[in-house]
């Protein structure tokens, strides 16, 4: 009688990584593998680190988990952006991890098999994966030349061990890592923009929309796994449907979600700006069940520094997006990021994104360094300004995004909101987050109430605030499930 394999998965990145993860979890226990917690002191067999390859901070944190996985002797294998984008190249500056790519992930337990027997496996030679798909985005679901990860086919329900999601044609299944009332549930992979300071495109490939159909069926297997909230993910949300041929899918998406049995609420993440209709933004903001949450890739402020970033928009028109906005929902909740020390970038550009963040009064603010990457364009550009300038201006930057994310926080002090209760803090405390926070980046709400359990949304009175986090009390009942 042969011994079941033990393996662990460690996901870093975003909560895009974080589905991908769960495919391989999935497709792993389907083929006789029992996934083990490592940090609970339980020994695997193998070790599947999902890397991230976005910026040096986290490539060097992909590369100091794979060292630390291999410490006590265990057989490491490098999975996602990371491996995805340096292959080869990072198979032989890290011996201690064997390397797979994304098109690996369908024979994943064949891989693992192999690391386990001592065959070592040939990495793959990095390639723009955009090249794998035909340029014309119609042209793309009839094309499909690479696995693309997280996308699960729904034609068929087959039966499978518990907590692994019904799959055909080919069958991918899906298993759930963490639990708890929220989910993300991927709608499309790739992108299609040419930023310059972003490599993204080069390893993740054209953008890829899943079928609105696939998605509903995984939001409703998701609903019968306890989950309450769902948290839409892909490179560019905006772009959803047009290789599918209907630029308003997003549009017909959200209410089919809304709506399906046990969901409370449908988030979507990562908005382009310039590809922000009106239709969209009214579905966001009047559909029972879509929360009015707007996660808004602004970058920067500055016209001209956003088209040498081969992106569109400039300080007034991005606060005419936000007045409509909130016309439409004042309570709207608003997060973006922002590069600074972009290669160009002057006093004048950073005094116009400084005028733009006092103005826009957003709910959450991300501060990031301009970092050259491989293979961008903006690499080889010229005018790079110095570290330490790079670093002084984050640090202004985000002294002054605390600050006005505090303020913002202030100002729904009075106010009702509704908050998914994720964790028991005990002596009639809760924790949760209002529709205003998306899981992890925004903050949360410490509500105060009693029989209250995980998995209920209540209403609250926001009673304090402190930072981007805040307190509250409901004296009403949960919503009925």
């Amino acid at each position: 009688m042969s011994t079941r394999r033990k393996v662990s998965l460690v996901t870093l990145g975003c909560a895009r990584n974080e589905v991908d993860s769960e495919e391989l979890a999935g497709r792993l226990e389907s083929q006789g593998w029992d996934l083990v917690d490592s940090d609970d002191g339980e020994k695997a067999d193998v070790v599947v680190v999902n890397t991230c390859g976005f910026i040096d901070a986290a490539k060097q944190d992909s590369i100091d988990t794979l060292l630390a996985s291999a410490e006590d002797g265990a057989k490491v294998v490098a999975a996602g952006c990371m491996a995805e984008r340096y292959g080869s190249e990072l198979s032989e500056a890290l011996p201690e991890a064997e390397v797979i790519g994304f098109d690996d992930y369908a024979g994943i337990s064949e891989r693992l098999d192999d690391v386990l027997a001592g065959r070592s496996l040939t990495p793959h030679q990095p390639r723009d994966r955009r090249t794998l798909l035909p340029i014309s985005p119609v042209e793309r679901p009839a094309g499909r030349q690479a696995h693309v990860p997280g996308h699960a086919y729904f034609d068929s329900v087959e039966p499978l061990p518990d907590g692994v999601a019904p799959a055909s044609g080919p069958r991918i299944p899906r298993r759930r890592l963490t639990g708890g009332p929220v989910a993300n549930l991927k709608i499309a992979s790739g992108c299609d923009r040419r930023c310059t300071f972003c490599a993204i495109p080069a390893f993740r490939g054209a953008y890829i929309s899943r079928s609105p159909d696939d998605v509903v069926r995984e939001a409703e297997w998701l609903s019968g796994q306890g989950v309450r909230e769902l948290f839409l993910v892909s490179e560019n949300s905006t772009s959803y449907g047009k290789d599918l041929g209907d630029l308003r899918a997003m549009e017909g998406l959200l209410p089919r979600l809304a709506a399906v049995e046990g969901i409370e609420r449908v988030r979507v993440s990562y908005l382009q700006p310039a590809e922000m209709r009106p239709e969209l933004i009214d579905v966001l903001t009047s559909t029972p069940g879509v929360v009015p949450y707007f996660d808004l890739s602004f970058q920067h402020a500055s016209g001209p520094l956003l088209r040498r970033m081969r992106r569109f928009g400039s300080r007034e028109r991005f606060l005419e997006l936000l007045a409509t906005v909130r016309e439409r929902a004042p309570e709207a909740g608003v997060r973006s990021n922002f590069i600074v020390g972009f290669p160009g970038e002057t006093e004048d550009d950073l005094a116009e994104l400084t005028a733009f963040l006092e103005e826009a009064r957003l709910d959450a603010v991300g501060v990031f360094g301009y970092s050259d990457e491989d293979g961008t364009e903006a690499a080889e550009f010229e005018g790079k300004l110095a570290e330490e300038t790079v670093a002084e201006r984050v640090e202004g930057l985000n002294r002054l995004a605390e600050e006005l994310m505090a303020q913002r926080s202030e100002e729904r002090v009075g106010s009702t909101v509704q908050v998914l209760i994720e964790a028991e803090l005990g002596d009639g405390a809760y924790e949760g987050r209002a529709a205003h926070q998306a899981p992890e980046v925004d903050g949360s709400t410490v509500v105060h109430g009693s029989n209250l359990a995980v998995g209920d949304l209540v209403s609250a009175t926001v009673t304090e605030a402190t930072g981007a986090d805040l307190v509250a009390e409901t004296a009403d009942a949960p919503a009925p499930r």
